[in-house]
């Protein structure tokens, strides 16, 4: 690995963090030390702004035969780097293979969007009551965007906001997960540096809240916060830049349910419903953490299901037939259990129950649980593992109360036969993002993506990322003589 990937990225150079503080980075397989790195400090985070905002003035005005061969270089730059970037996804974060090549076909897929934006039209003309006078609409970047990296696909959800919000003109200072730093920060400044980005106009710091505390949020360059993570760490955010008017674009924790009408094709849906699930062993916030079967179909479902689930692969993320692979930490192994634990207490069963886990490994086996109700907190908490609640239905009323009783609203499906009664029940769940005879784990470049409720503010991809990243200047032009009441 490159010693350069383990130092932070600022103002264009690449050089340790100011603190006397190291952040050592482990593999969640084998725990080994991938690498380690001297913390930024405050004055590191104050310096990577300064540099954004000041690179930021030359390239938002730049045309888009500039800005454009950036992006162009980056996709092929990902392609070239192929094999690398999955090392870093399985060594960082435990990701599969299957994983870590989704991860990139959907960043590659993101880039050359991202190179399109660059010719979008930044302005618009609209109508005035008044025959002589011209609104003009210029869409101006924002200026300096904070992005704030998750864990769980760390380098296409932070490029998912960079890639976009550098399209439209603006800067950026990422803040690199700690538990993937590479994948989430230091990689994506190597891949711009290389392909072409001025220097100054993306910084990343790798860092912690007991270094910096909230001043990543708090600082007085970024106008705009785009973070994905958990629903408590957002909400936080969300009071921190609230109090000092400061916009975010959150993607926070799901509660997902999978919904199986009567008349569902079980094998489709069983196949959507693991794979919901158990991809990158549960930690997608888009997982199915609920699948609602109705009750015709509940129990050769959960049959199907648990004959599919226990046949998944566990262990070795190195391994590439390998499908469940450790969670982030073998703490957050241990918050699962205790979750399980709460569930089976409220009185749900395990229909399919957890091998025993080593107390030093993060590997947890699938767990199915039956009998949930929505007074069972396990039917309102996020897992982010491989358990799934498979909840009892009386029809497809009660499948729609039951998908409704949850304060997320990230993701979901419904499996029916009938696809217009599929569209039917969609549009009475409250989510952000719902997909008729498919899974719940969807991403497209081309269509916002975003949630309600706990699961985030805003939108990201298509349209949404120019309302994300640029701020509207209206202009209007009197051409006649204009007139005042005095």
């Amino acid at each position: 690995m490159n010693d350069y990937l383990t130092k932070q990225y600022i103002a264009g150079g690449w050089r340790e963090g100011n603190s006397s503080r190291k952040l050592e980075v482990r593999d969640p397989f084998t725990h080994d030390v991938v690498t380690t790195f001297k913390m930024a400090t405050v004055d590191d985070v104050d310096e990577a702004y300064k540099a954004a905002a000041e690179a930021q003035k030359a390239w938002a005005i730049q045309p888009y035969h500039v800005k454009r061969p950036v992006f162009e270089k980056a996709w092929q730059w990902v392609d070239d780097h192929h094999d690398e970037i999955v090392d870093v996804l399985i060594r960082e974060g435990g990701s599969s293979h299957l994983k870590a090549e989704f991860e990139l076909s959907l960043v590659s897929d993101f880039l050359r969007t991202s190179a399109a934006l660059t010719t979008h039209a930044v302005g618009e003309i609209l109508t005035s009551p008044d025959s002589e006078k011209e609104n003009r609409l210029y869409y101006e970047p924002v200026g300096v965007v904070g992005v704030i990296s998750p864990f769980n696909a760390p380098f296409f959800l932070s490029l998912r906001p960079v890639a976009p919000a550098l399209a439209y003109g603006n800067g950026v200072v990422i803040k690199a997960n700690g538990q993937t730093p590479i994948a989430s920060g230091t990689l994506i400044a190597r891949m711009f540096e290389e392909c072409g980005l001025p220097n100054g106009l993306l910084s990343v710091v790798v860092t912690d809240l007991d270094e910096i505390g909230d001043e990543f949020v708090e600082h007085s360059v970024p106008s705009v916060i785009a973070f994905t993570g958990s629903a408590p760490t957002g909400k936080h955010i969300a009071e921190v830049a609230g109090r000092h008017l400061k916009k975010v674009v959150s993607e926070l924790g799901g509660n997902s349910a999978l919904i199986v009408l009567d008349d569902a094709d079980l094998d489709t849906a069983v196949d959507a419903a693991v794979f919901s699930r158990m991809t990158h062993a549960g930690q997608i916030c888009m997982s199915a953490n609920r699948v609602i079967v109705d009750e015709k179909l509940h129990d050769e479902f959960v049959k199907r299901y648990i004959a599919k689930a226990a046949s998944l692969p566990v262990g070795d993320p190195h391994d590439p037939q390998t499908i469940i692979t450790p969670l982030i930490s073998v703490h957050q192994a241990e918050v699962l259990e205790q979750q399980v634990a709460e569930a089976l207490k409220h009185g749900a069963s395990a229909a399919l129950a957890a091998k025993p886990r080593d107390k030093d490994s993060a590997v947890c086996t699938p767990v199915v649980l039956t009998d949930v109700t929505t007074d069972n907190p396990a039917s309102q908490v996020e897992f982010f593992g491989p358990v799934v609640n498979i909840m009892k239905a009386k029809d497809e009323q009660d499948a729609i109360r039951i998908a409704n009783t949850t304060e997320y609203g990230l993701s979901g499906a419904v499996h029916t036969k009938d696809v217009e009664r599929g569209v039917r029940v969609a549009r009475q769940i409250h989510t952000g993002m719902i997909h008729v005879n498919n899974g719940t784990i969807a991403d497209e470049a081309a269509v916002p993506f975003g949630g309600v409720g706990l699961s985030g503010n805003g939108r990201l991809n298509g349209a949404a990322n120019r309302e994300a990243f640029t701020r509207p200047l209206w202009i209007s032009v009197h051409h006649g003589t204009a007139k005042f009441p005095y």
